[in-house]
Formats: C-alpha cells, sequence, structure tokens
C-alpha cells in the first residue's frame, strides 16, 4: 500500500495545484454545505491541502508519526463543524481527484491503496474529534499589541479559558478582520497561571492574516483560537542534550521550551542556532542572550546570512552553519522556521549524518 500511494503521488505531484482545484470544486458540489466552511479566497487552503497530502504520504510508513498528526488532525477540525458524512464526501473528492490526474497509473490496486488509507485516516480523525472533552475552540482578548517593525508585531492574548498547550506546539488563530481564514501560529511563552499567550507575527508576502495582524489588531479584539498541534517539546526523559535551529519567527516555540526549562533545577545542554538574512530578523536575540547569561546549560549562536560585516555572529544559511558544526548525531535536533528553511536544514543535516528519527519540525508553521 506504501508502495503504491507514494508512486500514484509522485505522478500527480506536478500537478497538485490543479489536482487542489478539482478536489474542492469536486467537494462543494457533492456536499455544497461545505463551501461556507471555507474562506472566499481559496488560494491558502488549496496550499494547505497540499502540504497536509505531502505530509501524510511522507510518514505514511511511520505510523507512530501519522497517527498523533491525525488525531490532533481530527480534534482541530471540529471547531469548523466538520461531521462524518463531510469525511465520506472529502473522501470520494479526494480519489476522484487522484483518478483523473494520475492517468495510466491509476489502477485497481492503487485505488484501493489510497481507499484503504483514507478510510484509516477518516477514521482516526473521527474518533479522535468525538474522544475529545475540550472545546472545539477558546475565544481569548488581545490584550497588547507592539510593533516591532513595519512587518513584525508581538500579540499578547488573555483567552477566557486556559488553553491546555505544551511548550513547543502551535494553535491555529481566527481574528476578526479575516473570518474564516485560520492560520497556525507558535505562542513564544510556555503556558503561565493566567492564560496568557503571547505571539510573534510576521507579515508575510500575500498573507491575508498576518498582514492583517501586523496592520490592524487592535487591543480588546476578540480572536478563536483552535486546539494546540504539533510534536516539537522537550523530552525529558530523553539523556541526550538538545540541538534547536530557528530561523526568523521560529524562535517562538524554542523561547516557549526555553521559557519552560528555565524553572526546572538541571536540564540538557542546549545549543540554539538562531538565523536571519540581516540584523533585523533576529528580533528576540537580546530575550535569548539574556536567558543564556542566567542559565549555563543554554549556548546561543546567532547567523546572519546576508550582512557579511556583521560582528559576533556565524555567516552563511542555517542549514551551512549548522553542520558546520558537525553531525550533531548525539542530539535530540528541533527545527522551525519557513518552509525552506527546514527543508535545507534537515536535508543538509541527513547528509551530514544525522538520524531522522532524531530531528523534529512541525509542517505548519507558516502561511
Amino acid at each position: 500500500m506504501v508502495r503504491l500511494i507514494r508512486e500514484s503521488f509522485a505522478v500527480i505531484e506536478p500537478r497538485a495545484e490543479e489536482v487542489a482545484q478539482f478536489f474542492y470544486g469536486m467537494l462543494f458540489s457533492l456536499a455544497p454545505t461545505t463551501r461556507e466552511l471555507f474562506p472566499a479566497n481559496m488560494e491558502v487552503q488549496r496550499s494547505r491541502l497540499l502540504r497536509a497530502l505531502v505530509h501524510v504520504v511522507q510518514m505514511v510508513d511511520r505510523p507512530d508519526d501519522l497517527v498523533p498528526f491525525l488525531k490532533q488532525l481530527g480534534r482541530d477540525h471540529r471547531k469548523f463543524g466538520v461531521v462524518s458524512v463531510h469525511y465520506e464526501a472529502v473522501g470520494t473528492a479526494l480519489l476522484a481527484a487522484i483518478k483523473r490526474f494520475a492517468g495510466d497509473a491509476w489502477t485497481p490496486p492503487v485505488e484501493r491503496a489510497w481507499a484503504e488509507a483514507y478510510t484509516i485516516m477518516a477514521q482516526t480523525m473521527l474518533e479522535s474529534a468525538a474522544t475529545d472533552d475540550n472545546p472545539a475552540f477558546w475565544t481569548a482578548s488581545v490584550i497588547e499589541h507592539q510593533r516591532l517593525s513595519w512587518d513584525l508585531a508581538v500579540v499578547r492574548l488573555k483567552p477566557d479559558h486556559p488553553v491546555p498547550y505544551r511548550a513547543g506546539q502551535y494553535l491555529s488563530v481566527e481574528t476578526p478582520q479575516r473570518p474564516r481564514l485560520w492560520r497556525y501560529f507558535s505562542p513564544a511563552n510556555a503556558p503561565s497561571p493566567d492564560g496568557v499567550m503571547e505571539f510573534h507575527i510576521r507579515a508575510v508576502t500575500n498573507g491575508w492574516v498576518s498582514r492583517s495582524v501586523v496592520g490592524h489588531t487592535q487591543i480588546g479584539d476578540t480572536w478563536r483560537v483552535g486546539p494546540p498541534m504539533g510534536r516539537m517539546g522537550i523530552d525529558r526523559t530523553s539523556k541526550r542534550d538538545i540541538l534547536m535551529v530557528a530561523g526568523g519567527t521560529g524562535i517562538a516555540p524554542m523561547r516557549a521550551m526555553l521559557d519552560e526549562m528555565a524553572a526546572y533545577g538541571e536540564n540538557p545542554k542546549v545549543h540554539l542556532f538562531y538565523g536571519g538574512r540581516a540584523r533585523g530578523d533576529l528580533y528576540d536575540l537580546d530575550t535569548v542572550q539574556r536567558l543564556a547569561m542566567g542559565n549555563p546549560w543554554l549556548t546561543v549562536v546567532p547567523v546572519l546570512e546576508s550582512d557579511p560585516g556583521a560582528r559576533g555572529v556565524e555567516h552563511g544559511t542555517l542549514a551551512d552553519v549548522v553542520t558546520r558544526y558537525g553531525a550533531w548525531n548525539d542530539r535530540d535536533v528541533l527545527v522551525c522556521g519557513s518552509p525552506a528553511m527546514i527543508r535545507a536544514t534537515v536535508s543538509r543535516m541527513l547528509v551530514a549524518g544525522t538520524p531522522l528519527d532524531r530531528i523534529r519540525y512541525d509542517p505548519f508553521t507558516l502561511d
């Protein structure tokens, strides 16, 4: 089944955008009520579908990673009002889209493989959603909006009830300025007694939500926050030291984990590489360096890609600099940043000899 799914997906992947367009057209035809679950502009939603498919195909032979991901996805979809009949329509539309673009690669065995895989996926998601006692989403008020630059803001939220996330996880949010456009962001602080969450949000090109948050968020705005997702976090049962690699606002989940670790008397050693193109991208460098001054287990290495005259930093991409130090095969590795940065860094580390099962990263940290 794994081989058939991967081989057929490789055939359709070059036409992935067409696949996504056909899929949603078919879904809205089979189940017209699902259209109201999505925003008017479907461009980002199609991209999100493709990333989800790629992620599932990559993990289809790794159930220990895939099943937790599907369970979280099932819980997350409750915020949309998704019910079992929607899963049936999604399955039908998905198989129809793959069949249309797979051509001769679509055979009866391939069809059975995809049908069986989707049945397992849908059942896992439905069971997880049915057994979740938490709210489908939380409401939270904006209590601070600090604009650090024209394209970067820190937003602090106070939820009506504490959101049960773990340091390192990410959350989907919906803002009043962009209804039905949910985006994923990582809290930059560990869970606190008052429940306040801090988000670091950079406005990205064509980013409807991020640009709106940076430019138009007001104190008192009410956001909706979805269930926590992601598997990044500090494994305190591991005997290994830790390598963290953060690009830009990817520092947020790393800082949350460091924040959590600082509450412990003993910690594994942590080596943090914090990178960006120019000095302005390292907006949180002073914070993590101050944290390192008070915690000898933490080493912070700033990395700049396009500022050759800067002092006190390593020069090059994060992929270049991290692998320049070695393979890190004795560490637990956590990576967060843009999709391109994650791909480049993980690929170079694997070539350098870092074991795949030691590397953790999440697929939905940037839209």
